[in-house]
This record gives C-alpha cells, structure tokens and sequence, in this order.
C-alpha cells in the first residue's frame, strides 16, 4: 500500500480509536491523526510478530483495518498515560 493510503487507514482509525475511548486528550486532532497513522503500522507488526501472519495484506482487507485500530487503539492510551504525567507534573499555582 502506499503512503496516501497508509495516511487515510490512520485517519479513519484514530478517528475510530477516539471514538472506542472517549475522554479528554492533551493533544487535538493533529496528534489523533499520527496517533492513528502510528497505530496502524503497529498492528501490522504486533500482528506479524504474535501471530505470525501479514495482518496488512490490502486497503479493503478486514485485517488491515482491525490491525490499524488496534494498533491505534494501544498507541491512544499510552499516549494519554504519558502524556497525562507530565501535565499533572507540573507547579501547583496559588
């Protein structure tokens, strides 16, 4: 696939990964968007590694897409973990 379609998989599955986990993140739609493009690569690689298959066969491939919003879904909530520390670090203000 190429990078225009690896873009719109990760739109569309950080958008899908948003909605499966709502709630205020520190970043905008910007961060969502890589987050998801990030994701997608992700479960294409968990999905080789664990289960030994090529989860990223093509655009209209169910797996592709499960991939990509799992994948998305993972990177979501580290990002909020890590992300949420060091706002909650900072100085108390009076």
């Amino acid at each position: 696939m190429g990078i225009i379609a690896w873009i719109f998989i990760g739109l569309i599955a950080g958008a899908i990964a948003k909605a499966l986990m709502p709630g205020k993140d520190p970043g905008g739609i910007i961060i969502t968007m890589l987050i998801g493009i990030a994701g997608g690569l992700l479960g294409g690689f968990l999905g080789k590694v664990i289960f030994g298959v090529d989860s990223i066969d093509g655009f209209f491939d169910l797996s592709t897409w499960i991939a990509a919003i799992i994948g998305s879904v993972i990177l979501l909530g580290l990002y909020r973990v890590f992300a949420g520390r060091s706002h909650r670090g900072g100085h108390a203000h009076a």
